[in-house]
């Protein structure tokens, strides 16, 4: 066979000894082959450097192998991890994934929506930027959502996060170690994130007879700078005692701990903060960053598997909520044994 020629089914079939039809019956899992006779095949397409042509099996099929992923910010380690989670599922499969970030534009998202169609990928997993995503109806393949925006459209089978479950463990947390109102660094107000992570705690407050309008907040971008920002604000108000911060993201976090050293205070003994998602970073900052960690990879692998079921016409319709876990750092300082004089985040002066 000449080095410049693609291998073919015929090349596979005449080493393993066997006829093209059963070469290829092999090669695409039919049942009704022996164990050796496949293993046999297996190891002489391997030998020639043979692989099966997707586009032709694809319109024999009507599938394309592949599936698309579209996420807002893949330079955020939390959705890379989303990333990692549905591409190993996909691969298990035998399936290929695309992946596209939007960087938060709808305009950019809309344009990979149209990528997707045009490729003719099998279905798609999509968080989308815009609380008002209206492509929905004009889409035309499978889907399944991620992230908070999904609960606004609940005929569509969804995975994130349980949002509410997350802030808890975070807020009880810090009331543990004596910081009975923490302020708040949130995403921007257009995102129905924001509103979820504040009602959460809302509640919180309110079931410990905690009035939520003492909290100081700040809103900022999903950003380590919109978090460093966000902190240069926080301290800048007048307040009496120590500060403690309960940060929308872990990147803004982590620009919030840079604030305090850019302040020439210090993390946790001046000031508390606590993040979420639990991206890898955190660990080596200093001091690691306390979070409330998110389950970036298993929300992949249960979004593929939930396309799955929408590719198959079998689908739930159902937002599957998983629960996060908390991450204990450096970056809390315990005054639980200390009564404060006046309460962190409501000590305006």
């Amino acid at each position: 066979m000449s080095r410049n020629r693609r291998p073919t089914i015929v090349d596979v079939a005449e080493l393993a000894g066997v006829s093209k039809s059963t070469a290829a019956r092999a090669l695409t899992g039919s049942t009704n082959i022996t164990d050796e006779t496949r293993e046999r095949v297996v190891r002489a397409a391997s030998a020639v450097g043979y692989e099966r042509n997707h586009l032709a099996v694809g319109m024999r099929s009507g599938r394309s192998g592949m599936l698309g992923l579209v996420m807002p910010d893949i330079a955020n380690p939390f959705w890379a991890d989303v990333a990692r989670g549905a591409q190993d599922r996909a691969a298990q499969a035998g399936m290929s994934l695309l992946v596209f970030s939007s960087d938060w534009d709808p305009d950019v998202e809309a344009t990979h929506l149209q990528t997707l169609r045009r490729a003719r990928v099998d279905g798609a997993i999509i968080n989308p930027v815009s609380d008002s995503f209206d492509d929905l109806d004009r889409f035309g393949l499978p889907c399944v959502f991620i992230g908070s925006s999904a609960e606004r459209f609940p005929d569509v089978s969804s995975v994130g996060s349980d949002i509410a479950q997350a802030v808890r463990l975070g807020l009880d947390r810090l009331v543990q170690m004596g910081h009975p109102a923490p302020a708040l660094i949130l995403g921007p107000k257009s995102r129905l994130a924001r509103a979820r992570f504040l009602r959460a705690v809302h509640e919180h407050c309110v079931e410990r007879d905690v009035d939520p309008g003492i909290l100081d907040i700040e809103d900022g971008e999903y950003t380590v700078e919109g978090g460093r920002e966000a902190m240069k604000r926080l301290m800048a108000r007048a307040r009496v005692g120590h500060l403690a911060v309960f940060a929308a993201n872990d990147m803004m976090a982590l620009g919030a701990m840079m604030a305090v050293r850019d302040a020439g205070l210090d993390c946790p003994r001046d000031v508390s903060i606590i993040g979420f998602d639990g991206i890898p970073s955190g660990e080596f900052a200093w001091p690691g960053l306390t979070t409330v960690a998110k389950p970036g990879r298993d929300i992949g692998e249960r979004a593929v598997e939930g396309l799955f079921d929408e590719i198959e016409h079998k689908p739930e319709h159902r937002r599957i909520y998983m629960p996060c876990r908390l991450i204990e750092r450096g970056s809390l300082a315990d005054l639980s044994t200390h009564a404060p004089k006046r309460i962190a985040g409501a000590g305006r002066v």
